[in-house]
């Protein structure tokens, strides 16, 4: 069995030129403004997306006492939606 060592981060200057800490992090807060920015017009645009939870495929139920309701086909089309913008952040930030 091969033995794990463990690597340590140091902030000398090398480091932190060449793609350290410093600049993780700096990469992490502009890729956070951009989700925040999208996430914020889907909100500013909320009532002219009304269709989301209303697809075909969805399951709503209207009892005498009772109302249920889950989007099926809903969760469906925002996973795939969810999945393709991870996947395409994941390869802009790859090195």
């Amino acid at each position: 069995m091969a033995a794990h060592r463990a690597k340590v981060l140091t902030l000398s200057g090398d480091v932190a030129m060449s793609g350290g800490l410093p600049f993780q992090a700096g990469k992490f807060l502009i890729i956070a403004g951009v989700v925040l920015v999208v996430l914020g017009l889907l909100l500013m645009t909320g009532a002219k997306l009304s269709f989301l939870g209303r697809l075909p495929g969805d399951i709503a139920y209207k009892g005498k006492n009772v109302t249920f309701y889950f989007p099926v086909v809903t969760c469906i089309v925002l996973s795939v939606v969810l999945t393709l913008v991870f996947w395409l952040v994941s390869l802009l930030t790859r090195r």
